[in-house]
């Protein structure tokens, strides 16, 4: 490989890398958005929407006690990383019936940082260091 396509191979990578970077302090200030219906942590409760501990990898539609749409109970989806940058920029387009309301976080590095912020809560509400 020559000097020039090394370069860019490098260049490549850091620009791939910045992407997708995650800033769990950044997600944290960007989901007081989201705390107007949901909780997280060790004394959260269902609210207008469904307590958020351990939400990544959760299927949609399970946490307990919570009252679900019917689309978001029947979407099969899992909230994965990928499938949460869809739904969090637009939950209308992705679970066409949803009762969340909410119309998106439009910049894709807020929602990158608020997947992370989330990923660091545990199911039973503590938070992973």
């Amino acid at each position: 490989m020559t000097r020039w396509g090394m370069i860019i191979v490098a260049l490549g990578c850091a620009v791939s890398v910045r992407a997708v970077a995650q800033d769990v302090a950044a997600g944290e200030k960007a989901f007081v958005v989201c705390r107007a219906c949901h909780q997280i942590g060790p004394t959260a409760k269902n609210f207008v929407g469904p307590v958020l501990n351990g939400v990544v990898g959760r299927p949609a539609g399970t946490y307990p006690d919570y009252s679900y749409s019917a689309a978001n109970k029947n979407s099969g989806l899992t909230w994965d990383e990928a499938t949460l940058q869809k739904y969090l920029a637009n939950p209308q387009q992705v679970v066409k019936g949803t009762k969340m309301i909410f119309p998106g976080i439009k910049d894709p590095a807020k929602v990158n940082d608020v997947i992370a912020f989330l990923k660091t809560y545990k199911a039973d509400g503590s938070r992973i260091q």
